[in-house]
């Protein structure tokens, strides 16, 4: 017996490391959806943490930072300073140098 696939469509599903009922503080939407800014869910609109551990959309977060000159975390008031740099970086080869082209991994 032999079997022959015709057609194949994957589906998939992804979601923020977040609570299910957790949602952006400033502009009330969840993680897994987008801020007010965005079209599309993603790496776009990422999510980042504060270290007084509350989290907010990037574009949230940014925005209330421009508009607030002491740049306080909307829910505690604490100086905001993001959670050990959550920026994304480039991954780094073994004598610390950028992996990319023309570095030998």
């Amino acid at each position: 017996m032999k079997v022959t696939i015709l057609e194949w469509h994957a589906v998939a599903a992804w979601r923020w490391d977040a609570p299910a009922d957790d949602v952006c503080g400033i502009c009330s939407q969840p993680y897994d959806s987008t801020c007010p800014k965005c079209k599309y869910p993603g790496d776009d609109c990422s999510i980042v943490e504060g270290e007084c551990t509350h989290t907010f959309h990037m574009h949230c977060i940014a925005t209330w930072m421009q508009h607030d000159p002491k740049s306080q975390c909307p829910m505690c008031r604490q100086d905001f300073k993001f959670k050990g740099e959550n920026v994304a970086q480039e991954p780094q080869g073994e004598e610390g140098r950028d992996v990319g082209e023309g570095a030998a991994v």
